[in-house]
């Protein structure tokens, strides 16, 4: 697929642009680490500043839900709660690089979910915005579209969705002798306040040409999806409720202060603790507030043999606080389910704690 330049201009954000003219505007995000908003220097900050400057009698909510670590997994049943039901006008999503680590079919299944999620009420726009992590650099630095890319690009010419490839007006700045490459990426992911201000450029410039054409008698929005190019995609995902949880030992549901983006929590510490639900779907993923004091469990669905989770902890992972998932299965047969779970230590040096923190099923329906 060719993508030459920076910008792919497909639509017209004709909600946006209604938002605008009506004068209250809400802005989503939703991502990585890169765009994160906990961090005051992200990307996103640059987009605001200059959309307040141009629209200085617009009022302006903004709703970034992005969380370090995390991928468009986790972003599918966090659609909902986290974007949809704040009314956003326009989402950028950002999980190039968040999802490069994943293969290609389970990404394309859970990235295409997202965006009918989104698309679906025909009340937001959606924009895709591609950043840039070390693994890429071969592919750029020979003229091609990394793999991760050119995916969500299948997708943006599918569902008509402007992109912004932040990654690439980094890496020509670069190229051209304005940003050395330790004032972008000293760690090659995260982007220092300077790099963070050449990806907003990027995304700025995509607003302004955007904003800047007419609609042509394009401001009519499509009454329906086009069919999906994959039939297995996560849009249909949904969260099970904790109170069709059976719980056998010391649990405790919590409402838990400790996670922005978990409301309510299964939580023990007890060794033995036992969990079990049924459901109706093909798939289920289970999330966690995870960390190196996180216990291990072993599972089995349906009755069958139990197997034990065996979750890395990488350097950077704290004691808790990584909002993790964990897929159990996308691949049963439609119909009725089981999983039965127990809370186990790990044995292994990198587990030092038995805290079994879980704060979402999902079921892949």
């Amino acid at each position: 697929m060719s993508f030459e330049g920076v910008w792919n201009v497909r639509g017209r954000l004709v909600n946006m642009r209604n938002a605008l003219e009506r004068g209250s505007l809400t802005i989503g995000f939703i991502g990585g680490s890169i765009t994160d908003g906990r961090s005051p220097y992200k990307w996103p900050e640059p987009v605001l500043a200059w959309l307040c400057e141009q629209y200085p009698h617009v009022r302006i909510t903004v709703e970034n839900a992005a969380i370090g670590a995390t991928g468009s997994d986790l972003a599918v049943f966090r659609a909902e709660r986290d974007l949809i039901s704040r009314g956003c006008d326009i989402v950028f999503v950002e999980y190039a690089v968040n999802d490069s680590g994943e293969p290609t079919a389970k990404r394309m299944k859970t990235r295409e979910g997202l965006l009918r999620k989104l698309l679906a009420s025909g009340t937001c726009d959606v924009a895709l915005a591609y950043t840039y992590i070390q693994v890429m650099y071969k592919d750029m630095a020979e003229g091609r579209m990394p793999a991760s890319v050119e995916e969500f690009e299948r997708l943006a010419d599918h569902y008509g969705l402007n992109s912004v490839w932040m990654g690439k007006h980094a890496f020509d700045e670069v190229r051209l002798g304005r940003l050395r490459w330790e004032e972008w990426l000293p760690d090659g992911l995260h982007p220092t306040e300077r790099g963070s201000y050449s990806y907003a450029q990027s995304v700025i410039e995509l607003l302004k040409r955007e904003l800047a054409m007419p609609l042509d008698g394009a401001g009519e929005l499509p009454s329906l999806l086009p069919e999906p190019l994959d039939p297995l995609h996560w849009g249909n995902a949904w969260k099970l409720p904790f109170d069709a949880v059976k719980l056998e030992g010391p649990w405790t549901i919590r409402r838990y202060l400790k996670h922005t983006w978990i409301d309510q929590a299964i939580y023990t510490s007890a060794v033995g603790a036992k969990l079990s639900f049924s459901f109706r779907g093909r798939g289920v993923t289970l999330g966690f507030d995870f960390g190196k004091q996180s216990a291990e469990f072993r599972y089995r669905l349906d009755g069958g043999e139990w197997k034990l989770s065996e979750r890395d902890r990488p350097a950077w992972c704290g004691n808790d606080g990584w909002f993790r998932l964990f897929l159990v299965a996308d691949d049963l047969d439609p119909g009725e389910h089981s999983l039965e779970l127990e809370v186990v230590h790990g044995d292994r040096p990198d587990c030092t704690g038995t805290n079994f923190t879980l704060g979402l099923i999902g079921i892949i329906d």
